[in-house]
């Protein structure tokens, strides 16, 4: 065994998702298994219910499943679309790609807006679409908040006004499954119908957890959908939520790490989460910016806070330089996902992160440049510092509301 290969210390998993899990919610998950049908099950499930519309700014219902982000997908689309129903979506990245083909397995017609996956949903193409569209066959425009792929996230607010501007009736649903809970979100305020979310990024759980956000207009639709549904079926889980219950059997133990961590985002305070990570995305840019790297996303009102993804220079291959940065410093980096893999590497800066974790992921960056033979200039990771302490990393945090 190469010496390369034997690590001491934590790993440091800077992927952007799933992510690092707090040891509060790891001990919040270390529970005796209980009755699911039973008082104090029930008031757990009511606990999390509502504290889950704290952190999607909503006060309809958030349907939590048992599942991957996939699922909340499926979710969240035969709840309110039927076969041969058109819809909008925009290719910014692999993300959008998978969901317009899981929209297409569920026989949905796809408008799909092509895009260079370095810039996020136009707010004007998207009216230029629905204004097109005289007969309002387009009934959902569909789109992701923060496209994970590519470090890019589309200004989901200014979507919704631009819908609005063009009269248009259709459903507004979002892929927040990056974005929840480490990026500004606000299902009511921006006018969302259906928010679709998992439980491995910004709320700091391991994966197994899916949830839809609805409003009375997507639940309304669900009376003329006549996609078939039963595991997904919103009415049923709806009527058992009720009592603090489900339709089916829950992951119970992941509900106790959801309770303890949507207590850790109102403990901090949501605006000071969303500080945080813009803190971590400012000072990774200025790194990548004096290596002399190229980051991915090209509009610099949508950078995302919880990554960012980095060109790898010419005739230098993403996979190889990551492979370099596992073996010598015991360092998960993102990929480059289907048609950029091997071009970018990904830097995960979200959900339970300080300083100390942002500087020592920027150090192993610049140590592995230099190892891999990557052309850069060195000093990154003091640019970085410079933003994290000339940027308020010692001042007085907003006070928290819950």
């Amino acid at each position: 065994m190469s010496n390369a290969s034997v690590h001491t210390g934590r790993h440091f998993l800077q992927i952007p998702g799933p992510t690092n899990v707090p040891d509060r919610v790891l001990r919040a998950m270390d529970m005796p298994t209980i009755d699911h049908r039973g008082p104090e099950f029930a008031q757990l499930g009511l606990e999390v219910i509502e504290g889950s519309k704290k952190i999607f700014k909503t006060k309809n219902p958030v349907i939590i499943y048992p599942s991957s982000g996939t699922g909340a997908w499926e979710a969240a689309i035969v709840n309110t679309l039927s076969p041969g129903d058109k819809v909008l979506m925009v290719e910014t990245g692999h993300f959008a790609t998978l969901w317009r083909a899981l929209a297409e397995k569920m026989k949905i017609e796809v408008e799909f807006v092509p895009g260079d996956w370095r810039h996020g949903v136009s707010p004007e193409e998207v009216e230029a679409r629905l204004v097109k569209d005289k007969q309002h066959l387009i009934k959902a425009v569909m789109v992701v908040h923060n496209e994970t792929s590519t470090g890019v996230t589309s200004r989901i607010h200014e979507v919704r006004k631009a819908i609005d501007r063009a009269k248009h009736p259709a459903l507004l649903m979002v892929d927040s499954i990056s974005g929840l809970g480490s990026i500004e979100y606000d299902h009511d305020g921006w006018g969302v119908d259906v928010t679709v979310c998992c439980s491995q990024k910004g709320l700091m759980l391991p994966p197994g957890l899916g949830f839809n956000a609805i409003s009375d207009k997507a639940l309304a639709a669900t009376k003329t959908s006549t996609s078939v549904r039963s595991y997904w079926d919103w009415h049923d889980i709806l009527a058992a939520n009720k009592s603090g219950s489900w339709s089916y059997t829950p992951a119970t133990n992941l509900l106790y790490g959801l309770k303890e961590a949507v207590a850790m985002l109102l403990e901090e305070g949501l605006d000071n989460v969303f500080a945080r990570h813009k803190r971590y995305s400012a000072a990774t840019r200025a790194a990548v910016e004096v290596w002399g790297l190229e980051n991915l996303c090209l509009d610099p009102r949508e950078y995302s806070p919880i990554l960012t993804a980095v060109v790898m220079p010419e005739g230098h291959d993403a996979d190889q330089f990551r492979k370099v940065t596992l073996d010598n410093f015991d360092m998960s980096l993102g990929s480059g996902l289907s048609k950029i893999k091997g071009k970018v590497f990904r830097i995960g800066h979200l959900g339970h992160f300080n300083d100390l974790m942002l500087m020592g992921t920027l150090a192993g960056v610049e140590m592995a440049l230099g190892l891999a033979k990557v052309p850069h200039k060195k000093g990154g990771v003091m640019a970085a510092m410079d933003v994290l302490t000339n940027g308020g990393a010692l001042s007085k945090p907003k006070s928290a509301v819950a």
